[in-house]
């Protein structure tokens, strides 16, 4: 993972693990902007929005269920009367909702500039997502993979019309760590009896790097204006730890505690890669605490991104045509 530095401590960005998302963005005119956040309802992933629309950018929000969302939605504006937010419907682990979604988006005519991949679960019971893939895999990067294809057009399109560098974030963790390269095939990600929750919430993450790594490489192939960029948001205390029982999660927690950051803490690489005039150019990089950091050797393997690609190119067509 590179040098190590005490995670409080600014890095070379000017900015570490104790900055917040509004630090790390502030001064940020990002009123031309319009950005897609998943996950946006909870955790990281509202404070993300909130603090992007606070600068001035137009949110569009995926939700699983508008009606169970309404809530949320209406109190990040009660926050920001002058928040610019629409709401659509769209799961995140299924591929037919990602196409129909996309697919709405596009014909709307909107501009695209940011899309933030955050949506996640963590180490859950094994079950299969609607298309019949391991539920992680499927939520937290297979759906992401699709919602970035269908989306991606869009994006270099608004980057060449405007002139504004469009940016891709990937949330991943510091779990991918957990993870090496020997599982990426359906058979394997599907075995049930052989699945372990948090060694697949860990491979999810790995696919998260993977799959920005080997998208920069494409976009930059074809000298288009969008960069893309991978990062760990950190340990916060949010519902993604859900599916711990009671013993661990307490176990887990008197370790990491003192290591642990607030929720606009945990937001802050996440806003700083989608905002921060620093990142202009920055692209298929790791980062952590607002730093560039190294991952594993796995993460940076480019003969794995390719197989991953190939493998996700594979399920996406196999499993659902997307709505075009």
């Amino acid at each position: 993972m590179g040098l190590w530095r005490w995670p409080w401590a600014a890095g070379a960005s000017g900015y570490g693990g104790s900055s917040t998302a509004e630090q790390v963005t502030e001064g940020v005119d990002a009123g031309k902007l319009t950005a897609i956040v998943t996950g946006a309802t909870s955790g990281i992933g509202r404070e993300t929005a909130r603090v992007l629309a606070l600068r001035g950018a137009k949110l569009i929000l995926p939700v699983r269920s508008p009606e169970a969302s309404a809530s949320a939605i209406e109190s990040l504006k009660r926050e920001n009367p002058t928040a610019q937010i629409e709401v659509a419907e769209m799961d995140v682990s299924s591929l037919s909702s990602v196409a129909s979604f996309a697919s709405n988006f596009n014909a709307s005519g909107q501009p695209l500039n940011i899309l933030v991949n955050n949506a996640g679960v963590m180490a859950c019971p094994f079950q299969l997502s609607k298309d019949g893939v391991e539920l992680q895999f499927a939520t937290n990067h297979l759906g992401h993979f699709l919602l970035t294809k269908l989306l991606l057009e869009k994006m270099k399109a608004t980057a060449k019309e405007t002139g504004i560098q469009g940016r891709i974030v990937n949330v991943s963790s510091g779990a991918h760590t957990r993870a090496d390269g020997a599982w990426i095939d359906l058979e394997k990600i599907n075995n049930a009896s052989e699945y372990k929750a948090f060694k697949a919430y860990s491979r999810s993450k790995l696919a998260n790097i993977l799959h920005a790594n080997e998208l920069s490489r494409r976009l930059l192939e074809e000298k288009a204006n969008v960069t893309v960029n991978s990062l760990h948001p950190g340990v916060i205390p949010t519902n993604l730890f859900r599916h711990f029982n009671n013993a661990v999660a307490l176990c887990l927690g008197s370790l990491v505690k003192p290591f642990m950051k607030t929720v606009p803490q945990g937001a802050a690489t996440t806003c700083y890669l989608a905002l921060n005039p620093a990142l202009k150019d920055v692209t298929g990089k790791y980062f952590a605490d607002c730093n560039e950091e190294v991952p594993t050797s796995y993460a940076m393997d480019e003969e794995l991104a390719k197989k991953l690609w190939t493998l996700s190119e594979e399920l996406v067509e196999k499993l659902e045509k997307p709505i075009q």
